[in-house]
């Protein structure tokens, strides 16, 4: 098997990817105000790959659109959602059953976009008051908390996060991972399918968190004595916080001398020496990521290794999403 003509991310189907998102993203008029949020990143660049599943937990809680503003008040760890014009009114519990349904229903999803500031759907730094003349401190939307309890390894983001370049491509590499994931395990957890996918993403990991991942690769080599149940579970808990760990330069680097080693045969000299200076001037921040792994690809096509085909580290997402030109 060789590579295509141009690399591309390995998918099973052409199908987009399922991902929740607040509805006032899309365009929908559902805001306090009878407005809407729309963000024409989400719908248009990742819509193209995005299949949004869209709840506003305001407007399906009956607060109605417009409605008065609320805002959170209280513990920071579990603040109360009340009306800014009357406190009395406490909207909490509404939200909170909502959310609490919404949960139960996103099993197919494999990513969520919150709406950055909401008293509902922000995920971090949500404004939370106190008492008059304090400075609010910082928490989390009341649907948002519950939906991320609910699905810890669920990835998730705020389109306002998504304007941070790092942020935005770790976001979709792991929607673009767990989607793969769940697509290889599909018809059941079986060791063999571990195996398989736990090779395909060795680099992908590893150039986040060094520490998942040798921990995952302990677990896959245990594979075969291990309750499959407790496996699994382990497993997929170990690769998505290990994939939710920023990576830098220093650890894609050392994934693309990785790499580099598997040309040491195929490649002259002088093409090791150029492969050389451009990962070392990607490390030192003169070039983006893309050029080293542009450059990698050129070489494995003209001299494909079946190993680093099965790898999704120079093609974890579609290329036209453009994330590795700015990292």
């Amino acid at each position: 098997m060789r590579f295509p003509a141009e690399f591309t991310a390995r998918t099973e189907t052409t199908e987009r990817i399922p991902v929740g998102v607040s509805s006032c993203l899309l365009g929908e008029p559902v805001r306090y105000d009878g407005g809407h949020k729309h963000d024409r990143y989400v719908t248009g660049v990742l819509g193209r790959y995005f299949e949004y599943v869209p709840w506003c937990p305001e407007a399906l809680a009956g607060l109605g659109v417009p409605r008065p503003p609320i805002r959170l008040v209280g513990d920071p760890g579990a603040p109360r959602a009340v009306r800014v014009a009357d406190a009395s009114t406490d909207v909490t519990d509404a939200l909170l059953s909502v959310a609490d349904r919404v949960a139960g229903e996103m099993g197919a999803l494999r990513g969520y976009i919150f709406k950055r500031g909401s008293p509902s759907c922000g995920m971090a730094r949500v404004k939370v008051y106190d008492a008059p003349g304090k400075s609010p401190r910082m928490g989390q939307g009341v649907f948002a908390r519950t939906v991320m309890r609910a699905h810890p390894l669920l990835p998730c983001e705020e389109e306002g996060r998504l304007n941070d370049a790092p942020l935005r491509e770790s976001f979709v590499e792991r929607v673009f991972a767990y989607d793969r994931w769940l697509r290889a395990m599909a018809h059941g957890f079986a060791p063999g399918r571990l195996v398989a996918f736990h090779t395909e993403h060795k680099f992908l990991l590893l150039a986040h968190s060094e520490v998942h991942y040798r921990a995952a690769g302990r677990l896959v080599a245990d594979a075969g004595r291990s309750d499959p149940t407790r496996l699994e579970r382990e497993y997929l808990s170990t690769f998505m916080e290990g994939m939710r760990r920023r990576t830098t330069r220093r650890r894609h680097s050392n994934v693309l001398q990785h790499l580099a080693g598997f040309l040491k045969r195929s490649i002259d000299e002088g093409d090791r020496r150029a492969l050389a200076d451009i990962i070392d001037e990607y490390r030192s921040g003169a070039v983006p990521l893309v050029v080293p792994i542009r450059f990698l690809r050129h070489h494995f096509r003209r001299a494909p290794d079946r190993y680093v085909e099965m790898q999704h580290y120079l093609a974890p997402y579609p290329d036209d999403l453009g994330l590795r030109n700015h990292l």
